[in-house]
């Protein structure tokens, strides 16, 4: 274990002092030298009257839940140091505020800060002992840093007053503890190897595809295409995550690179069956003849004799349960990145690793989202993983986001009863199939406990209400055997509503869709609102998103609702769940480190990187 990382490892949980008080002042906490005088006791609470020479007054002592051995500490004449925290109490009998400590506790060393640990097996002089000035220079941290560093663990006076002042650690202080930390997770990031030979190096043409396509592409795709094709052309396994939001041509993107690893077989994972149908049919309408495409949705072999023996393969998680010959597929691809758990996305890219020459070869990786996951979002500011960026959009998306409440619902009606009369389409997600819907919690006495019952009406229970009051109402979720029937029998009616859970998210296009109404919004993630959000105004018609919600003052949700950039809605759900853990990939979100924030101590993070980029640690 590094210096650093040891440090961080054994951070006082608190400090305490046993340097005698010197003046009366209430909240002052130390020792004082007294000499028992009298004492009382009330039922378990012991009253003590002591004299203090040092300050020349009189202290009381208060023991509360007191215990026969305490008669025997705090016995008549004896002298002693104890240590608390002075506070002014009124005596009844003279109305005299008395200096007082409660429960204090005898103590035989004074002069001394003491430090406090969550385990007791930490020995405060064994860390003296390794935490050295000299180590902590020699770590590569500033000297600065090092110093506070080295206080941390040999308290003085200065230091215990301004800790006890702040109830915790001083600024700059914090500050330390911060730098220590994402400086030493920065260099052990930077010492794991996230660098592997390519298996192959791509330079597939993708003229023929270019030629065939009945538009141009925007100059964001054909920029982020231009960057792959050097990606896939070097001799390292390229990691790139492509961010875009809704509607952007992300599709083109992938189609382009499978043409670029063409020859060599490409792959393609996808969230859900109706997408990956959906990006079947678009390849086989825009890649070139020759491009042999397979589908893969199922887990059953009788699907395809050969599944893998396309040039390129695309198929939900299905894939992974699969067997045959990976070794010579060169580009793996992961659609809608953040539907995905980190486990699943590494094992898909295991199944394609080769060794060579005994060397362990990695295909080349790029995953594409509007929205990446808080991990891939630091990775992205670490520079651990290349990225681009489509903000260019084939049409311009116009939005309105509204949060509303049940006191809002007949306008909302009135304008789905407008929308509708222009012809347009109306969604409806609802956040449970049936009312019986809900969470349970099993306890260790597997007693079963009802937990967050959804407060919000069923998509079973309001369907009645949409059917009374409108024509052409279809409703379906993701338990739906024949929801791809219904979903298609929507997309080709004309005004009509949808009724339907989440599962819409992604992988349908509706461009007659104008509005979509989300019940329970702060229930669903930030990825997921934009997602639903972006099934609206996809080829430039005016949208509109409600959110229906109990809570309208929700923060989150407020935020989500005043911007439209997935790259900034990534930024906000990296700030509330956290970066999970780059080092191991076991968490994708959620909390990692105890001191630094990705969102606020972005400075650091820069101090850190200029410092390493400049030096030669190791």
């Amino acid at each position: 274990m590094s210096i650093l990382s040891y440090c961080l490892a054994n951070i006082p949980k608190s400090y305490d002092t046993t340097y005698p008080i010197s003046t009366l002042t209430n909240g002052e906490r130390g020792t004082i030298r007294v000499r028992i005088c009298q004492k009382k006791t009330r039922v378990n609470t012991i009253y003590i009257d002591s004299f203090s020479a040092d300050l020349g007054s009189i202290i009381r002592i208060i023991i509360f839940n007191a215990k026969a051995y305490h008669s025997q500490i705090f016995s008549i004449g004896k002298e002693m140091y104890v240590l608390g925290t002075l506070e002014f109490q009124c005596d009844r009998l003279t109305n005299q505020q008395i200096p007082t400590l409660i429960n204090p506790r005898v103590v035989t060393e004074i002069n001394a800060i003491t430090m406090q640990f969550k385990t007791r097996s930490i020995k405060p002089h064994e860390l003296r002992e390794k935490i050295t000035l000299q180590s902590l220079l020699e770590s590569g941290i500033p000297d600065v840093y090092a110093t506070h560093m080295h206080t941390i663990f040999n308290p003085s006076k200065h230091f215990f007053d301004e800790y006890y002042a702040n109830n915790g650690f001083p600024p700059v202080y914090k500050k330390t503890l911060k730098f220590v930390e994402i400086f030493n997770y920065i260099k052990r990031l930077r010492n794991k190897k996230i660098n592997f030979r390519a298996k192959f190096s791509c330079n597939g043409s993708i003229d023929d595809f270019l030629h065939n396509l009945p538009f141009r592409l925007t100059n964001a795709q054909m920029q982020t295409i231009g960057k792959i094709q050097q990606d896939l052309s070097g001799k390292e396994a390229c990691r790139r995550i492509v961010m875009g939001d809704v509607g952007c041509g992300k599709t083109m993107v992938i189609l382009a690179s499978a043409m670029i690893a063409y020859p060599q077989k490409s792959i393609l994972m996808a969230p859900t069956t109706i997408l990956a149908k959906q990006l079947y049919e678009e390849a086989k309408k825009y890649l070139p003849s020759y491009i042999n495409i397979k589908c893969v949705i199922s887990t059953s072999k009788k699907e395809s004799k050969n599944p893998l023996d396309g040039d390129f393969i695309i198929g939900t998680q299905a894939i992974l349960y699969r067997d045959g010959d990976f070794s010579d597929f060169a580009l793996v691809m992961t659609d809608e990145q953040h539907r995905f758990g980190t486990s699943v996305r590494a094992k898909l890219e295991q199944m394609m690793e080769k060794k060579i020459d005994n060397e362990k070869t990695k295909p080349h990786n790029i995953q594409f989202s509007a929205t990446p996951i808080p991990r891939t979002m630091a990775m992205l500011k670490n520079n651990v993983i290349s990225f681009s960026f489509i903000k260019e959009l084939p049409f311009k998306k116009d939005i309105d986001t509204n949060i509303i409440s049940k006191k809002d619902f007949s306008h909302l009606i009135e304008h789905i009863r407008s929308e509708i009369a222009r012809g347009n389409q109306i969604a409806i997600i609802y956040p449970k199939i049936e009312s019986n819907d809900e969470y349970v919690q099993h306890t260790e006495s597997n007693d079963i406990k009802k937990r967050n019952q959804i407060p919000y009406m069923s998509l079973k229970d309001a369907q009645d209400y949409w059917v009374k009051n409108f024509t052409n109402v279809f409703s379906t979720h993701g338990k739906d055997k024949e929801k791809e029937e219904i979903l298609e029998q929507f997309a080709n009616t004309g005004s009509s509503i949808l009724l339907a859970t989440t599962m819409i998210e992604v992988g349908i296009s509706l461009p007659k869709l104008s509005i979509i109404v989300v019940v329970g919004a702060e229930r669903l993630g930030l990825a997921s609102l934009h997602q639903l959000r972006g099934r609206v105004s996809r080829n430039g018609l005016k949208g509109y998103c409600y959110l229906y919600t109990h809570n309208t003052s929700n923060e989150r949700l407020n935020r989500f609702a005043k911007t439209l950039s997935g790259f900034d809605i990534a930024e906000i759900d990296l700030e509330y769940r956290n970066s999970g853990d780059l080092l191991d990939g076991v968490l994708q979100s959620g909390e990692h480190f105890c001191y630094f924030n990705f969102l606020d101590d972005g400075d650091l993070l820069q101090e850190v990187n200029d410092i390493l980029n400049t030096s030669k640690i190791s």
